[in-house]
């Protein structure tokens, strides 16, 4: 009898979009499909999704996937989810029905909660326990923000009939009825609530933020059975869950201490694997959990950008400058002159500033400024940002890094990857499938179903191009300065509202 081909499926739920992605038993990317859902933004400085809408867009994907493929659900290995981290759920655990909107990451409404537990001197405490800093970020802010503020809902958390979850934790508990309330080690490290040595929920920083224990998930390694859902009638396993940035990790293959990558998309996240030993930064970068196999745990140290993409989204939606995000490379390449600076802090600011209160600001405007001038610094801004980031954990892990592997919409960039290698003066090296978020998730998968291992990943892995620095260092290093300078000017700049 002929054996029948397995497959994997990933899915993934962004910042901005979900996809389903079909992966045959060779880890070779066979289909894709994917869906935008809204974003609401129902205050300054607010960002919201409906959760219930996330789900109705996956199951519109993953349908579309098995139709066009023609391959059965039987055919399915193991489904591996990774997704937007941080962003927020809770739900009735009766009705399954959301108490509130999904607070997304980007969201800074609870920073007056964070600075309540600075002064209440937790900040060492956050760093020592969970690897991360104080901010609006994390979702431990946003649980007590939707307890306190939606009405009846702390009530109901004190009866235990709240769940909270970050979107793999809502997507497996409404796909498994209920029967799944569970996460893994790399989306409960982003809570600010989870001891990242003990893998235990803190005391403390519940207490603090008073959040019952008993919303909270299991918590469970990255490469883990976590059980059956059911999608469209049909019943698949999940294998695999990572947070999209460590998901992003595994799918570059980042399997040794030292290597890096840096993911450009809604957000640019750069992260660094430390090995078995959680490293804590002197220079503003967070400390994370990578994933979990079951036998040991994997760190990173992560820089995170709040806005990149978004960037080129609001150059599209906002601004009308663009009819799609491929353009804007095009336009860049029709830019005159520098010393045009986007600082795109419309969320504040990241890894290394950790700063709520910036917001975003144009520098460097005169007369002859146009379309081009404006699209290329906004694409140049994710590059110096990411700079950023890696300059300050070159510091934490004390060596020189060599090669920055890429992934993301962005790093298909050919101009935006160039003048990255020139600002960092390393290799830049684009894979041949840059979705790399979706790959981590199904390679995990994949290596519970058997289909490979680790080793046979790492040797199969493919290199598009690899940028190599080409400006000379006066004149990158110039415009370094240039952006500093920007960047300066935009620090606490609502901080006395």
């Amino acid at each position: 009898m002929k054996k029948e081909k397995r497959y994997i499926l990933t899915l993934d739920l962004g910042t901005t979009s979900v996809r389903a992605v079909l992966l045959d038993e060779k880890g070779t990317w066979v289909n894709m499909k994917q869906k935008e859902f809204q974003q609401f933004f129902p205050q300054k400085g607010w960002v919201e999704h409906d959760p219930e809408e996330i789900l109705q867009a996956l199951e519109t994907v993953v349908n579309a996937l098995f139709v066009d493929t023609a391959i059965e659900a039987t055919q399915i290995a193991q489904v591996g989810i990774t997704n937007q981290r941080e962003t927020t759920v809770l739900w009735n655990k009766s009705t399954g029905d959301a108490l509130y909107n999904a607070i997304v990451w980007q969201d800074k409404r609870t920073a007056a909660i964070c600075e309540e537990l600075k002064r209440a001197d937790l900040e060492e405490h956050v760093k020592n326990t969970t690897g991360l800093v104080i901010d609006a970020y994390f979702s431990g802010s946003k649980i007590k923000w939707i307890l306190d503020e939606v009405a009846g809902a702390r009530a109901l958390a004190e009866k235990d009939e709240v769940c909270f979850g970050t979107i793999d934790t809502w997507l497996m508990w409404k796909w498994s009825a209920g029967k799944i309330h569970a996460t893994d080690y790399s989306n409960a490290s982003r809570t600010m609530l989870f001891d990242i040595q003990k893998l235990t929920w803190d005391e403390t920083l519940l207490s603090a933020l008073k959040i019952p224990k008993s919303i909270l998930p299991q918590v469970h390694p990255s490469i883990n059975a976590f059980g059956e859902i059911h999608i469209g009638g049909q019943t698949f396993q999940v294998g695999g869950v990572a947070g999209d940035q460590q998901a992003a990790l595994f799918g570059q293959c980042c399997f040794e201490a030292g290597s890096v990558k840096n993911t450009y998309g809604t957000g640019c996240f750069l992260l660094m694997n430390t090995g078995e030993v959680a490293q804590f930064s002197k220079f503003g970068m967070i400390t994370t959990i990578a994933w979990g196999d079951g036998e040991k745990v994997v760190y990173a140290l992560e820089g995170s950008v709040f806005i990149a993409g978004a960037a080129v989204q609001w150059l599209r939606d906002g601004l009308k400058l663009i009819d799609s995000a491929p353009d804007s490379e095009y336009y860049a390449s029709k830019a005159g002159r520098d010393g045009v600076y986007v600082v795109p802090a419309f969320s504040g600011l990241g890894a290394p500033h950790w700063d709520m209160y910036a917001r975003g600001a144009i520098f460097g405007l005169t007369r002859d400024t146009g379309k081009p001038e404006l699209i290329r610094a906004t694409l140049e801004s994710m590059a110096y940002q990411s700079r950023d980031v890696l300059e300050a954990m070159k510091e934490d892990a004390n060596l020189e890094l060599k090669v920055l592997r890429v992934d993301g919409g962005a790093a298909s960039n050919d101009l935006l990857m160039q003048f990255q290698a020139d600002q960092m003066n390393i290799q830049v090296e684009r894979p041949q499938n840059v979705e790399s978020t979706a790959l981590g998730a199904a390679y995990m998968a994949g290596i519970s179903a058997g289909l490979w291992t680790m080793d046979e990943l790492q040797q199969n892995r493919q290199i598009d191009r690899t940028f190599y620095p080409e400006m000379a260092r006066e004149n990158a290093e110039n415009l370094y300065s240039g952006w500093k300078k920007a960047l300066k000017r935009t620090l606490n700049w609502v901080e006395d509202e």
